[in-house]
């Protein structure tokens, strides 16, 4: 499976992109990007008393072939990946759902208290308003940690290993539980922090676990969507704790006590199961055959050479043995013609998309001056702000739109459920919309659900509250893996890290606005939510109309002149 099928992200990602490194493939038209990126390459030295056979399936510090490991180890170190991202990787997307919890329990309550019309022997009544604010506030902080911590995550896993970056993610996780459960009991903003180690544990978990779809290359797409579908669900932890406490009445405090359990997991299976270096990619397995097919060649010339002793030539014999043996592991891993299948399945990709390679050969500063990155970028950060505000806000928003709260925690409960649904039930699909259309179709179908998700958010229908959800949650995981396959097919893949993780910090950074909407929702236009809906709404359907004219435009040119290079091509030939 290609890049652009990986992100999903909110994460992620967003997260994930820029260090699940693209195939490199015979034939793929890449050209300098594949190269760029590509490893240092395996070094079959000439010279026999300097050989090692062992060399021949380590070709970079942070990579093993997979067939170096048992295939049942391979089978429950997936197993393992699903299991603990389905627990840890995106808990904190599942607010809207212990948003209430924490309420209920007296979150913030002692900072909300108001001193006025306050009668003798009365309790100082809480400032609902103000216990909201806060709340959101701590997700707001968490969600911009998530897409800001994909790049140094990034630069750890490319420097010590996805084992090291799953040992940090632990100890956020297992810092973030202690201090959600004795938050009320700390100095300082117990909530804030605590959900904040909890977000910042997530991709710590989650993108390391993208080279697992190399450990079998065969089933990289299944391996994939069952990683990214357990993301999703990971934010149904809150809603079935949420369904538990009210029944049971069991509190936040030992609920998050009881989380511990995840991180001492996640630990334990990295110090014991999970692999200390990175699967390879297809593309450096393919590599790897080429260049072991090429030294066999080279061998067979000088073998039995008359200049060659006999000791030399017993060497260079076990060595070519030792060379067929990877290359026969290698064809077996892959599958017969996997890489021609993988090559031409991206080719036509590429082709279909209409803008591939248009900025492939720009540095990263000129990508990043240009219109293509400026207009994705805002595109990027405003649907992602409309996106986590909604999160934060779903059942306010509804409580104050049909004035009714028990209609407002309907609501709030389907859209629980319907969030990671709508996750995993997208992912399918998502793959196969981004192969076969036009990036132009692409952007034009984000902006027009986009604005349908607008419209309906203000409608006072019970109807249009419902049918906005469905399509919220099937259009947030396509929103993510629709701008990381843009960013992969417009920049390419080496400048990818830099040009994706820029939009998505960005993004992450300028969610913060979150709280100026917060403080307009409910101080300036007095609980309302209609006038901030049709400001975000008004916004991202001029930016996007803006991103869809311009690259109609561009790849109608790039277009026009592909044609006059196949017309002259035709033209000249004899």
């Amino acid at each position: 499976m290609s890049l652009q099928r990986v992100a999903s992200l909110e994460t992620f990602q967003s997260i994930q992109p820029p260090y699940h490194q693209p195939s490199r493939l015979p034939g793929s038209r890449r050209g300098s990007d594949a190269s760029s990126t590509r490893p240092r390459k395996l070094s079959f030295n000439p010279l026999p008393d300097e050989w090692d056979p062992h060399d021949l399936k380590l070709d970079v510090v942070q990579a093993v072939s997979a067939f170096d490991v048992p295939s049942w180890k391979r089978v429950l170190q997936v197993i393992v990946a699903v299991v603990y991202c389905l627990f840890a990787a995106g808990i904190v997307f599942g607010y809207a759902a212990i948003k209430p919890v924490l309420k209920h329990e007296g979150a913030y309550q002692d900072v909300c208290r108001s001193d006025s019309d306050v009668h003798d022997g009365d309790s100082i009544p809480v400032d609902d308003t103000c216990v909201e604010i806060h709340l959101n506030l701590m997700f707001t902080i968490a969600a911009v940690a998530t897409n800001v911590v994909a790049l140094p995550v990034g630069a750890i896993l490319d420097h010590f290993g996805p084992r090291i970056c799953g040992i940090i993610g632990s100890l956020f996780l297992a810092s973030g539980a202690l201090t959600m459960a004795y938050a009320q009991r700390l100095p300082f903003d117990g909530f804030v922090v605590g959900y904040l180690l909890l977000a910042l544990g997530g991709p710590f978990t989650f993108i390391p676990s993208f080279h697992l779809s190399n450990a079998f290359p065969q089933h990289s797409g299944l391996i994939l969507a069952l990683l990214t579908g357990a993301f999703d669900s990971s934010s149904a932890l809150f809603l079935v704790y949420r369904v538990i406490y009210q029944s049971t009445g069991f509190g936040y405090h030992h609920f998050f006590l009881a989380y511990l359990v995840v991180p001492v997991f996640l630990l334990i299976t990295q110090l014991t199961l999970m692999p200390k270096q990175s699967y390879k990619t297809v593309g450096d397995l393919v590599e790897q055959a080429e260049e072991a097919e090429a030294a066999i060649d080279a061998d067979e010339t000088d073998l039995y050479d008359d200049q060659v002793d006999e000791n030399t030539a017993l060497l260079r014999e076990e060595r070519r043995h030792q060379i067929q043996a990877v290359l026969a592991d290698t064809e077996q891993l892959l599958g017969e013609d996997r890489a021609d299948g993988q090559a031409q399945r991206e080719e036509k990709s590429n082709e279909v998309s209409g803008v591939w390679g248009v900025m492939h050969a720009h540095s990263a500063l000129e990508q990043i001056a240009s219109p293509w990155f400026i207009l994705i970028c805002l595109f990027t950060v405003i649907q992602m702000t409309r996106i986590n505000y909604f999160v934060a806000t779903v059942r306010a928003q509804y409580e104050a739109i049909f004035g009714d709260h028990e209609t407002a925690v309907e609501i709030n409960n389907f859209f629980d459920m319907a969030l990671p649904a709508g996750g995993v039930l997208s992912i399918p699909f998502i793959g196969l919309i981004l192969d076969h259309t036009s990036t132009i179709v692409v952007l034009t179908v984000l902006v027009a659900v986009a604005t349908a998700i607008g419209i309906l958010g203000v409608l006072p229908f019970h109807w249009a509250a419902y049918l906005g959800i469905c399509l919220f949650v099937l259009y947030r995981p396509f929103y993510y893996t629709a701008v990381s396959d843009y960013s992969a097919k417009v920049f390419g893949f080496r400048t990818f890290g830099t040009v994706y993780g820029t939009i998505i910090c960005l993004s992450g950074v300028l969610n913060f606005s979150q709280s100026g909407l917060d403080f307009l929702f409910h101080q300036t236009f007095h609980g309302d939510p209609v006038p901030v809906n049709v400001m975000l709404l008004a916004v991202g359907f001029a930016v996007g109309v803006v991103l869809v004219t311009f690259v109609g435009i561009k790849s109608r040119g790039i277009r026009r002149k592909l044609l006059e290079l196949e017309a002259e091509e035709v033209t000249r030939a004899p």
